[in-house]
């Protein structure tokens, strides 16, 4: 199975739904993707990432986007309300982290300062849960480190979603701490992301990266173009 990643399009966060150029960029993500071979769409229930979804729908045939609220996104934030580093945001804790010299690889990043007070780790947690048990019902079952090919498949699906989930997911397949992906990286808007899960019947398989953050489609794109 080949599971294909895509952020949504320039969002006006406020209405949470697409700008000008995001309808420019999801219209060019859609023809990028018109020869992956999606046969189905699954998509976070915010605006700006359904509407991204809905232009390649359109464009290949899908009639039916599923909606997977686990992907909404990550929040942020103080536990206990006391004052944190940018209030949380895990990307601008990752890049200060890396200013000060502090490892973005601890295993244990949530029991660790600066995200210890952040329950970023409590919702990065459930969206990588909720994309295990997606797999699972795919045919590809979390063991450990690793997955436990139940039927393996040659379908391929899409994933819209956002930066912060994008990026839980993907720490989770790969064993990766999330203050490494939100530092090291992170998606650009409607960029493409290809993750392939293959084996036997009954075997234990790590994911392989085919293709990370393509986003050559929207390069130059604007709303004048």
């Amino acid at each position: 199975m080949k599971i294909v990643f895509v952020r949504h399009g320039h969002p006006n966060y406020h209405e949470d739904c697409l700008t000008e150029l995001g309808h420019l960029q999801a219209e060019a993500a859609a023809r990028r993707l018109e020869s992956e071979g999606i046969e189905e769409i699954y998509s976070s229930t915010r605006g700006r990432a359904l509407e991204t979804a809905q232009y390649t729908a359109e464009k290949i045939g899908i009639s039916t986007i599923v909606p997977c609220e686990f992907m909404r996104e990550i929040k942020w934030g103080s536990r206990d309300g006391s004052e944190i580093y940018m209030k949380g945001l895990p990307w601008e804790v990752a890049k200060d982290m890396v200013r000060s010299g502090q490892s973005l690889m601890a295993e244990d990043w949530t029991d660790r300062e600066p995200f210890r007070n952040n329950y970023v780790g409590d919702t990065s947690q459930a969206c990588a849960d909720g994309f295990d048990a997606l797999l699972e019902s795919l045919g590809y079952r979390r063991e450990g480190e690793f997955y436990r090919v139940q039927k393996n498949t040659e379908k391929t699906i899409a994933m819209f979603s956002h930066a912060g989930a994008s990026s839980a997911v993907l720490g989770r397949m790969f064993n990766l701490p999330f203050p490494f992906l939100c530092g090291s990286m992170g998606p650009d808007f409607t960029s493409v992301t290809i993750v392939e899960l293959s084996g036997e019947d009954g075997s234990l398989v790590t994911p392989k990266m085919e293709l990370f953050n393509d986003a050559r489609h929207i390069r130059g794109l604007s709303v004048d173009s």
